[in-house]
């Protein structure tokens, strides 16, 4: 079972926009992901849900982190 810090780490890693891009350009999941136990991935998921609307007020076209990598990877940046 994880406890304490390591589980914060994990639970943030989760809740982050970046994910793993494979040499075909496909998206990969994040280890961190698979090491949460139910729990810890809606918890991960509150978490990114609140950062996005945080990030996307703070942004002059309210994008979130999300959306800049999204649009990114469609402009093939």
């Amino acid at each position: 079972m994880i406890g304490g810090r390591e589980r914060e780490v994990l639970v943030e890693q989760a809740a982050g926009a970046w994910r793993p891009v494979r040499v075909d350009g496909s998206v990969g999941a994040l280890p961190a992901w698979a090491d949460l136990d139910d729990a810890g991935r809606a918890e991960a998921f509150e978490v990114a849900r609140a950062s996005r609307r945080l990030e996307a007020a703070l942004d002059g076209r309210g994008w979130s982190s999300t959306v800049k990598v999204v649009m990114g990877r469609i402009a093939g940046r």
